[in-house]
């Protein structure tokens, strides 16, 4: 099944050190389909820091993507969010 991906939210940890936020981002950007990303940290303890990883562009390759995370040194956590398609829809909240 091809699926389009293009957008995608991802909870990612890395070790405190090791890869730097540029080294992620740089594994991440060579990744097919990704035409722009977002790193924001959103936890940091002794050891590692928490991220989440907005990326954006046309037909992610998303098992491409899993791998470079990985080997740069950091771990997928969750997807938290999934946009796929001819176009993006941006969410939306219920009214009430």
């Amino acid at each position: 099944m091809a699926l389009n991906i293009r957008r995608l939210v991802l909870d990612v940890d890395k070790a405190a050190a090791r890869p730097t936020l540029l080294e992620l981002a740089a594994a991440i950007a060579k990744v097919a389909g990704v035409e722009a990303l977002n790193i924001t940290v959103t936890e940091i303890d002794i050891e590692t820091v928490g991220t989440e990883i907005t990326i954006e562009g046309t037909d992610i390759h998303y098992d491409a993507l899993v791998k470079a995370i990985e080997a740069s040194g950091a771990v997928l956590h969750s997807m938290d969010q999934l946009a796929a398609g001819e176009r993006l829809i941006e969410r939306t909240k219920p009214d009430g």
